[in-house]
């Protein structure tokens, strides 16, 4: 299976269109911020657009989106926030939103919460073989949740949920300057980057084998 997991595309459609053609995935997860503060119609307009393209789509919402997009997801049968789906060997989980945060964007909520959605989708996933969490937030003390002044800002739940559990692959985004990779013990943690700005990654999973990408789109001259 070949995926294509992308984060903070903020209104970017466009782009994400391009990601999508370049790389035929046969699975596209949204990791959250689809838009900036955008509506329920805009984010269904640009989640139809990317049907055409990849009729396979799993999504979360970020904290710049709408608490009510979580809504819209689950009337597309996209969504996992405190969710799981298993497709094959894989069981995908999630949780939308970010921890609560002195900025007040729109869609933060505590670090109760983030455990208890992300414990509920697991249960339905947690024999799969290969187990995938989709979080907007990165999990705290990595090198994906350091923000420019340098100190970390990640969710203590989400990490405290890997350390507990050891998902295969945690996807992330939320900290823009937080791309790349790391590792919890044997989790890999992937921040996506801004999709915005072209960057996405690709994973490929044969068996049980998952190879990672951390990828950008070159932009057509």
């Amino acid at each position: 299976m070949k995926i294509i997991a992308i984060t903070d595309i903020h209104g970017e459609y466009d782009i994400v269109e391009e990601i999508i053609r370049k790389e035929s995935p046969d699975l596209l997860i949204i990791g959250g911020d689809l838009t900036t503060v955008g509506s329920i119609k805009e984010a269904e307009q640009a989640l139809q657009r990317f049907k055409s393209l990849c009729k396979n789509i799993f999504c979360v919402a970020g904290n710049m989106d709408l608490p009510q997009h979580d809504g819209l997801f689950e009337r597309l049968s996209i969504g996992l926030n405190g969710k799981g789906v298993q497709i094959e060997n894989i069981g995908f989980f999630g949780v939308s939103g970010c921890p609560l945060s002195p900025l007040r964007t729109p869609y933060e909520i505590s670090e109760e919460e983030i455990t208890e959605r992300i414990e509920r989708g697991y249960l339905e996933v947690k024999h799969a073989p290969i187990r995938i969490l989709v979080s907007h937030a990165p999990p705290f003390g990595t090198k994906v949740d350091i923000v420019h002044l340098g100190i970390h800002v990640g969710s203590m739940a989400v990490r405290s949920f890997i350390e507990d559990e050891k998902p295969d692959v945690v996807i992330c985004g939320h900290i823009h300057e937080g791309r790349g990779q790391d590792k919890i013990e044997i989790s890999r943690i992937i921040n996506c980057g801004m999709a915005s700005h072209g960057y996405y990654v690709c994973i490929t999973i044969m068996n049980e084998d998952v190879d990672i990408k951390n990828r950008q789109l070159i932009a057509r001259s």
